[in-house]
C-alpha cells in the first residue's frame, strides 16, 4: 500500500480506534478529563456524548490505556437495544461472573456477590457503556440500580455513558430525575476546528513513523475540514483515500487538486445513485392517471439526461478499475525489487 511510498512505519488513519493515536483536542480533552475525575471519585456516573464519528469510543479506550491501576476492574460494553435483564446478563458475560441462572434475581445475586468479592480485595467495578443512546429508558434505570450496590456507604460499582446527541433526550426525560441526581460529570464532544484538523492529521502522520511535515500544502487542511466537517472518522476516511491517490499518482504533496478530485470520486461511490430523478416503473395492470409519451420531447431530454449520468458513472468506474490495475502494477514492481535485493544479500 501507501505506507512505504511516504515512509509509513502503520498505517495512520485506520477506523479502528487506537489509544495511541488519541488527539487530545480541547472538547477531548475536556471530556478525558470529566472521565478521570469521574474515576477519581469512584461513584456516580460520567457522560460523554457527541456526533457520530467524533472519538468518543478513542476517549474510553485511551482511558483504559492508562489506568494503570490495579484496583480498578473495567469491562466495555457496546449496547444495542436491550432490556434490563438482557443488559444484567450481558455484564455478567463481560465481567466473567458465574451465575446460577438465567433469571434477573439470579443475575443480580451474581453481580452482588462478585462486587462484594472484589471489594474485599480492594478493587471496584468500572462499567464502560458505548453507544448508551441504543438503550431504553428503563434499562438505562437498570444501570442506576446496580450503582445502589454498596458496602459500608461505599458504591462497589461506577459508571461511564458514552453516546450520540440522541442519549441526551432519553436522560433529560421526567422519569429520569433520579439518575440525572447521579451524574456527577457529562461533556459534549463537538467536530474539530480547522486549526485542530491540521493538528490532528500531522499527529497521526508523526505517530505512524512519518516526519514530512510538509507532505499536505498549506491550504489542503481547510479544504479536507470542509468536506469532512471536522468529523474525526470522516478526515480518517477521506485522508486515508487521499494518500492512496497520492501513491498511485505518484504524487509527493498532496494538494487542493488532489483533494477535490477525490472528493468528486469517493461522492459518486458514496451516493450508490443518479442525481438525476429516480426512475419508477408500473405493473402492466396497474391504472394510471396519465399515458407516459416515450417519444415525447421532454421525456427524450430526460432520458438523454440519464444516460449522461449512466455514461459519467461508468467513465469514473472504468478509471478507478484503471488506477487499481496501474496500484496492483506497482505493487508488483515493488514486491519483484524487494525480492531481488533479498537474492542479492544472499
Amino acid at each position: 500500500m501507501y505506507e512505504n511510498y511516504y515512509g509509513f512505519t502503520e498505517k495512520p488513519f485506520q477506523l479502528s480506534p487506537d489509544p495511541r493515536f488519541f488527539f487530545a483536542s480541547d472538547h477531548h480533552q475536556r471530556a478525558l478529563s470529566y472521565l478521570q475525575y469521574g474515576l477519581d471519585q469512584g461513584e456516580g456516573f460520567i457522560v460523554i456524548t457527541g456526533p457520530i464519528g467524533t472519538g468518543k469510543t478513542t476517549i474510553a479506550r485511551n482511558l483504559l490505556s492508562q489506568l494503570g491501576d490495579e484496583s480498578i476492574v473495567a469491562a466495555q460494553l457496546v449496547t444495542t437495544k436491550l432490556d434490563p435483564q438482557e443488559l444484567l446478563a450481558l455484564v455478567v458475560s463481560e465481567f466473567n461472573i458465574q451465575s446460577k441462572g438465567d433469571s434477573k434475581a439470579d443475575l443480580l445475586q451474581a453481580i452482588e456477590k462478585f462486587l462484594i468479592q472484589l471489594n474485599k480485595q480492594g478493587k471496584r467495578a468500572l462499567l464502560i457503556v458505548d453507544e448508551a443512546q441504543n438503550l431504553p429508558s428503563e434499562t438505562v434505570e437498570e444501570l442506576r440500580m446496580l450503582s445502589n450496590f454498596q458496602l459500608e456507604n461505599k458504591p462497589l460499582i461506577q459508571s461511564f455513558l458514552l453516546g450520540q446527541e440522541e442519549l441526551k433526550p432519553i436522560i433529560q426525560a421526567p422519569n429520569m430525575e433520579q439518575f440525572r441526581q447521579r451524574i456527577i460529570a457529562s461533556a459534549h464532544l463537538k467536530p474539530l476546528s480547522v486549526a485542530e484538523v491540521k493538528e490532528y492529521i500531522i499527529h497521526r502522520i508523526h505517530q505512524a513513523g512519518c516526519e514530512k511535515d510538509e507532505l499536505f500544502s498549506e491550504n489542503a487542511f481547510e479544504l479536507i475540514h470542509e468536506k469532512t466537517l471536522g468529523v474525526p472518522r470522516k478526515i480518517n476516511i477521506f485522508v486515508d483515500r487521499l494518500l492512496l491517490f497520492g501513491f498511485l499518482e505518484e504524487l509527493d504533496v498532496i494538494n487542493s487538486e488532489t483533494i477535490m478530485t477525490v472528493a468528486e470520486e469517493m461522492e459518486i461511490e458514496l451516493t450508490g445513485s443518479l442525481n438525476s430523478s429516480e426512475l419508477t416503473s408500473q405493473e402492466p395492470n396497474q391504472k394510471t392517471s396519465q399515458q407516459v409519451v416515450v417519444n415525447s420531447t421532454e421525456n427524450v431530454e430526460h432520458i438523454k439526461e440519464v444516460l449522461r449520468d449512466v455514461e459519467e458513472i461508468l467513465e469514473s468506474s472504468i478509471k478507478q478499475k484503471v488506477k487499481m490495475a496501474r496500484y496492483v502494477d506497482k505493487l508488483l514492481k515493488h514486491k519483484s525489487k524487494l525480492y531481488a535485493e533479498e537474492q542479492i544479500d544472499k
